[in-house]
């Protein structure tokens, strides 16, 4: 994290929860200002992923294949082969990662992008997960907005002043229970 601008995350946007049985997909949506051509290049090229992603990858992501994706700052190392299922450049993107699957889509939005994001996410995370996609995404605008601050992922998160209000906002918006973690604490 870049010390230069201090970052606390705000109150939780809005979220749903899809449901297929046993299968949970947490759908968010977030309004960039940025064009899709600009943030289709934030998704899927390694040197901007590293800006803001929770993960990193060996190659683009903007071609249907296999990539490498590893776990940032995670407890331990974890790397990942990916199948990127659907790449329709600006529009589409559709890939694996540690067995959770995650569209993103694209939609021209005023002057910027309308970004919906789906990833199915076990129940009992789905809260801490939309909190973690809401600090990336809150990240990555600042890093399209040319005031990068570094990404926030795994411990270094859970640090955050806010972290946990914005967890319990989310798990109270989604009707779900609080995740129990033993993480660090801020």
């Amino acid at each position: 994290m870049n010390d230069t601008e201090p970052y606390t995350p705000g109150a939780a946007s809005d979220a749903k929860i899809e449901k297929d049985g046993d299968e949970w997909t947490l759908v968010l949506v977030r309004d960039l200002a940025h064009p899709p051509a600009r943030v289709w290049k934030a998704l899927t090229e390694p040197d901007q992923l590293r800006e803001w992603a929770p993960f990193d990858a060996d190659k683009s992501l903007a071609a249907v294949g296999t990539v490498n994706l590893t776990t940032v700052r995670a407890p331990r190392q974890l790397v990942t082969e990916a199948q990127v299922k659907r790449a329709d450049a600006e529009k589409t993107l559709e890939f694996n990662w540690g067995g959770q699957h995650l569209r993103w889509e694209l939609e021209p939005h005023g002057d910027g992008t309308r970004l919906r994001l789906w990833h199915n996410i076990d129940r009992h995370w789905i809260a801490m997960g939309a909190a973690g996609w809401q600090v990336c995404f809150d990240v990555l605008a600042r890093f399209l907005a040319g005031r990068p601050i570094g990404r926030m992922v795994g411990p270094d998160v859970m640090k955050l002043d806010g972290w946990e209000r914005l967890v319990g906002e989310y798990a109270k918006q989604l009707g779900v229970e609080l995740p129990k973690w033993t993480g660090p604490k801020a």
